[in-house]
């Protein structure tokens, strides 16, 4: 465990989630050999593969720009962990806590009673519990809540639950569908996020499965859905069991040696992403095992595209540890390292708001040992990330609200707000 987290009370999500050597798990035997890279990029809807910048008439963001601080408004039970707003006019936020709860943050307030309880089914505590929530695009017609947890098992489930019709705050829980299940493992790295596409597909993140540097191989194995991002086409119903469809264009779709959901690969522990709302850009914090904390993006359309791990840990090679093989890899647009205290990367939002005109354009991440801020120009090719703030302790996840309004949650309970001003 890292010495950063060692004082953190036991239980916490993300005491297990930092990256720390190999787990006291002892890694399995007869682990699969990776195959390798396997198909190009695949580029849908006009993207180009890479990190190269998407286009923008805005004026660049620069980091040097601005300071930022985050401001209290509300207080959730149970360590939140995910921030979503649906779009439908209220000014609600709902947050996901790790107990399995999830609640409305309104006017910044909480409702006294939750939106979603889950606690008698899921498992909670280390890297467990409720990880994720998303709104259905088509919200409020389509009333339809997805959220990512932990089985009894330990096993991932996706699922959905209708608003009750009775109360616009709750959601139904004889209304779930269980859309997706992933057998974990270990009890570690299982990623969690969920957001909707400007596509309208879900897009599920997924990590390695755990224990340590990645015994099984997961990351490059394209006949695992673990060490991925996937999308999957949830308005669209599947062949044979699968309540889902494979979207056209998803880069392995139909390969008889590789699972059909998987977008993207290569990833270790992609804890929180977030689409920019502007370009379409897919933004990924994945985080790091011994030495570095990355953040990835995929340009809008783009698929098929592999982060590298394990054979990389951000820019540099993990396995061998020199003269790793980085043909066909995507490296990371922003990394760290842990050599100042930083121990988890929390993948941020790219800020689309109008109170801070400055903050525009600007992907805003965190780091959860440090509290460190810091802010890059998302439409950039090549970023240069600056340190635009210090944040509270243990900020878990950011999100936004209908406006593009940013806010950040810490594992204490405390949802505050993204204030920009200038430097």
């Amino acid at each position: 465990m890292s010495r950063a987290l060692a004082g953190l009370a036991v239980g916490l999500l993300l005491t297990a989630l930092v990256a720390c050597g190999p787990s006291t798990t002892p890694p399995p035997s007869g682990g699969s050999t990776p195959p390798g890279p396997g198909a190009s990029p695949s580029t849908v809807a006009g993207g180009s593969a890479g990190p190269s910048a998407t286009a923008t008439t805005e004026a660049p963001f620069d980091p040097a720009s601005v300071k930022l601080r985050l401001e209290q408004i509300a207080r959730v039970p149970g360590g939140p962990l995910a921030i979503v707003a649906p779009h439908d006019g209220s000014g609600r936020l709902f947050v996901a806590a790790q107990d399995g709860r999830a609640w409305v943050v309104r006017d910044g307030a909480t409702r006294s009673s939750p939106l979603l309880d889950l606690r008698s089914l899921a498992s909670t505590g280390g890297e467990r519990g409720l990880l994720g929530i998303a709104v259905h695009p088509g919200f409020p017609s389509d009333p339809r809540v997805f959220v990512d947890y932990t089985d009894r098992a330990g096993d991932t489930v996706v699922a959905s639950y209708r608003v009750d019709p009775s109360d616009p705050d709750r959601l139904d829980p004889g209304s779930a569908e269980v859309w997706l299940q992933v057998d974990q493992p270990y009890p570690n790295h299982n990623g969690g996020a969920l957001a909707f596409g400007p596509d309208g597909d879900l897009y599920v993140s997924l990590g390695d499965g755990g224990s340590g540097g990645d015994p099984h191989g997961n990351g490059q194995r394209l006949d695992t859905l673990l060490g991925k991002i996937l999308r999957i086409a949830i308005d669209v119903p599947g062949d044979g069991d699968p309540r889902y469809g494979i979207p056209t264009g998803n880069p392995f779709a139909g390969r008889p040696d590789a699972r059909g959901e998987i977008w993207l690969y290569g990833l270790r522990n992609p804890w929180r992403m977030s689409f920019d709302r502007a370009s379409g850009d897919l933004w990924i914090g994945d985080v790091g095992q011994a030495a570095w904390e990355e953040v990835d993006v995929a340009r809008a359309g783009v698929g098929g595209l592999n982060f590298g791990w394990n054979r990389m840990e951000g820019s540099h090679c993990y396995q061998p540890a020199t003269g790793c093989d980085q043909d066909g890899l995507v490296l990371p647009v922003a990394e760290y390292s842990h050599d100042g205290g930083g121990c988890v990367v929390i993948g941020g939002v790219v800020y689309r708001g109008t109170a801070y005109p400055g903050l525009r354009g600007g992907y805003v991440y965190s780091d959860f040992c440090t509290g460190t801020i810091w802010a890059l120009d998302a439409g950039a090719a090549s970023p240069a990330p600056g340190v635009v703030g210090a944040g509270a302790d243990r900020i878990a996840a950011f999100g936004e609200d209908e406006a593009g309004e940013a806010y950040a949650a810490s594992l204490d309970g405390t949802i505050f707000r993204v204030v920009a001003g200038a430097r």
